[in-house]
C-alpha cells in the first residue's frame, strides 16, 4: 500500500474500510486516535457489528449505550472503560502487557483493522509513532487495513524503529491537544509511602514505576539521588524533573545507556513539550520494556502497587469486591525483573487501608485472583513501614505484614 488514500476528517465513511464482524484495534492512553474512535461510534450502526480492542482509555469516545453494534474487548478496565466493565459490556482476558504484541501476531487477538495516532514527519522526514510504541506496531503489521490520524499537536518522539507507511490504507489529518493524564493527588499517606520506597532506591540503580500518587511521591523523595537509569512502560511528568535535576542520567545502565526508555508518555504538556525531538528519552515497544533484555539490568527496582496483600505476600492487583477494576499489566513481569536483579528490587507500596481506613489492605486471604506470586515479591512498603520478605518463611512473612498494616485491623488478621 504505497499510495494511503489521504480523506478530510469530515468525510470519512468507514464503512469504505471496515466490514461487518472485523475486529479492531486502537492505540491505547495518549496515543488513541480520537477523530477515528468517535467516527466508529457514530458510524457504528453503517459499519454493522465490530469488536473493538482497547488499552487504558482517557477519552470518553465509548460508552456502554455503544454496545449495541461494538463489543469491547481489552485486558482490563482502565480509565473511561471501567464505565464499560461496570455495565457488564466489557470482555476482559487477563493478559501480560508484554505478551499483547505476540498474541496479536499469532492471531489470538484478532486485528483485521488497526486506528493508529501518528506525529507529523520529524528531522528524518518520517512520520513517528507519536506518545506510544507499545504494541501498536503489530497491530498495524497484521492488519488488512491501517487507518492513520496525523495529528499536527502530537510530538516527534525518537522511538525504536517508525511507522511502515506501506502498511497505511487511509489518513487523516487533524488538529487537537494530546490526550493527557489526570493530575495525581498526593496526600500525607502518600508522601510517607514514597518516603519508605525511596530507602531502597540507591544511587545508580535503574528506575521502573507507574503512574498516580505513590509514584509521584516516591519521585518527589528521591531528588538527592544520582544517576538514576528509567525503563519503565510509561512515563509521566515526573521524569521530566527528575532528568532536569540530574538525578536520571541512565549513565549506568548495561542496555539503553544515557536514555529514558519508556513504551508510553501519558503526562501533560510538560512531558509532551520535552519529549519532542529530544534524544534523551526513547519510545520502545512493550516487549522490550517488559521482557527483552531485562535481565541485562543490574540494580533494577521496580515499584508497584496492588488492591490487596495476603499474608503469606501474594498481590492481587486486579480485583475486589468480586468485581474487576483493573488490568493484570506489566506487574508480573517488572517484578520478577527487580526481584532477579543483582542489587535490584521488587517493590509493592500500597497505603495499609481503603474506603477511609475502613478496610485493611493487607488480608487473610485475598478476595480475587493472584496477580503476581509471593515468590516474586521483595519488599512490600505501606504508610507504617516496609515488610522484607527475602528468605522469609510463612510464619516470618506473616508477622512481618502484621508490622505494616493498619493497628485498627490487626484483630482481623489473627
Amino acid at each position: 500500500m504505497s499510495n494511503p488514500k489521504r480523506i478530510a476528517a469530515a468525510d470519512l465513511d468507514l464503512s469504505e474500510f471496515i466490514r461487518p464482524g472485523d475486529q479492531i484495534i486502537s492505540g491505547q492512553a495518549s496515543g488513541e486516535p480520537v477523530t477515528l474512535t468517535e467516527a466508529v461510534v457514530a458510524q457504528r450502526a453503517t459499519i454493522g457489528p465490530v469488536s473493538v480492542f482497547l488499552g487504558l482509555c482517557l477519552s470518553e469516545s465509548f460508552q456502554p449505550a455503544h454496545a449495541d453494534y461494538i463489543e469491547f474487548r481489552s485486558f482490563g478496565p482502565m480509565g473511561a472503560s471501567r464505565a464499560l466493565a461496570k455495565a457488564g459490556v466489557l470482555d476482559i482476558s487477563p493478559i501480560h502487557y508484554g505478551q499483547i504484541h505476540r498474541y496479536i501476531e499469532d492471531g489470538q487477538i484478532g486485528c483485521d483493522v488497526a486506528f493508529v495516532l501518528l506525529s507529523p514527519p520529524g528531522p528524518d522526514g518520517r512520520h513517528g509513532f507519536g506518545l506510544i510504541n507499545d504494541y501498536i506496531r503489530s497491530a498495524m503489521d497484521k492488519a488488512r487495513v491501517v487507518i492513520a490520524e496525523v495529528n499536527d499537536q502530537i510530538p516527534w518522539v525518537h522511538a525504536e524503529g517508525s511507522p511502515d507507511m506501506e502498511r497505511i490504507t487511509a489518513i487523516i489529518e487533524t488538529s487537537r491537544p494530546p490526550l493527557t493524564a489526570v493530575p495525581a493527588r498526593v496526600g500525607p499517606v502518600d508522601e510517607v509511602i514514597g518516603r519508605n520506597v525511596a530507602r531502597y532506591i540507591e544511587d545508580g540503580a535503574t528506575l521502573q514505576i507507574g503512574m498516580g500518587a505513590i509514584p509521584e511521591a516516591v519521585a518527589r523523595a528521591i531528588g538527592d539521588r544520582r544517576d538514576l537509569g528509567f525503563h519503565s512502560g510509561m512515563a509521566g511528568d515526573f521524569v521530566v524533573d527528575l532528568i532536569e535535576a540530574g538525578v536520571i542520567t541512565n549513565a549506568r545502565k548495561a542496555i539503553d545507556a544515557g536514555v529514558s526508555v519508556t513504551a508510553v508518555l501519558l503526562g501533560r504538556d510538560k512531558l509532551y513539550r520535552f519529549a519532542e525531538r529530544n534524544p534523551l528519552i526513547k519510545l520502545r515497544p512493550s516487549w522490550h520494556t517488559h521482557d527483552g533484555d531485562l535481565h541485562c539490568l543490574e540494580r533494577f527496582v521496580s515499584v508497584n502497587s496492588a488492591l490487596e496483600v495476603d499474608l503469606t505476600g501474594q498481590i492481587g492487583a486486579e480485583e475486589t469486591g468480586g468485581q474487576i477494576v483493573s488490568a493484570i499489566g506489566g506487574q508480573p513481569d517488572l517484578v520478577r525483573a527487580g526481584h532477579r536483579s543483582p542489587g535490584g528490587h521488587s517493590i509493592i507500596a500500597l497505603p495499609s487501608t481503603a474506603r477511609g481506613g475502613m478496610v485493611s489492605r493487607i488480608v487473610r486471604t485475598l478476595s480475587g485472583p493472584v496477580s503476581t506470586a509471593r515468590s516474586d515479591v521483595d519488599v512490600v512498603v505501606t504508610e507504617h513501614g516496609s515488610a522484607d520478605l527475602r528468605g522469609q518463611s510463612l510464619t516470618e512473612r506473616a508477622r512481618a505484614l502484621k508490622a505494616i498494616a493498619d493497628p485498627e485491623h490487626l484483630s482481623g488478621l489473627g
